[in-house]
């Protein structure tokens, strides 16, 4: 088992269930899913940053990507409908926990000049978003072989309600939130 999923159980349910006042551990929020992206906009013109884009991805999250194309052409952007734009990848179950705590424990504390997480990144459902300026935070990415810094958008979807709810579950699993 996964040790986040071992610390929600144990700590994060009883805690909850006494600040909130839930009836049931079933009531209580839980994580869905992680979801990770990556745009790629560059690749229309060089097809070797989508490859690149979804190797590094493939390590980071132990998971192939899926490739999303351009739904519309857009002539300001240089992108025509069909073009690979962009990478997602859905965690689940114990991948999801395992890449959670690689984050949390690894990524974010090598991020440079980090000052906490910004608190405002919920989404009214107790939904979180962020984003990474490079990949090269996670410890499995070599920086002596990175041919491009890609950015990436990171979503924590929950089972909960309000942004409190949401936002103490994350800070019980160890988020570093900006106070």
């Amino acid at each position: 088992m996964a040790r986040l999923k071992g610390v929600y159980k144990a700590k994060i349910v009883p805690a909850l269930t006494e600040k909130f006042g839930y009836r049931s551990p079933m009531a209580v929020p839980r994580m869905q899913k992680i979801v990770v992206s990556m745009g790629i906009g560059r690749a229309t013109q060089d097809k070797k940053y989508l490859d690149t884009a979804i190797k590094d991805l493939t390590v980071i999250t132990g998971q192939k990507p899926l490739v999303c194309q351009a739904k519309k052409s857009v002539s300001n952007f240089k992108v025509r409908q069909g073009d690979k734009t962009g990478l997602k990848v859905t965690l689940r179950r114990e991948r999801m926990y395992e890449f959670m705590d690689r984050l949390i424990n690894l990524a974010i504390p090598r991020v440079k000049d980090f000052r906490g997480l910004n608190p405002n990144g919920f989404d009214g459902h107790g939904n979180y978003s962020m984003g990474l300026d490079e990949q090269s935070a996670f410890p499995e990415i070599d920086p002596a072989r990175i041919e491009i810094n890609q950015g990436m958008n990171i979503t924590f979807v929950t089972s909960a309600k309000t942004d409190e709810e949401g936002r103490e579950m994350l800070r019980l699993f160890g988020m570093p939130f900006r106070s």
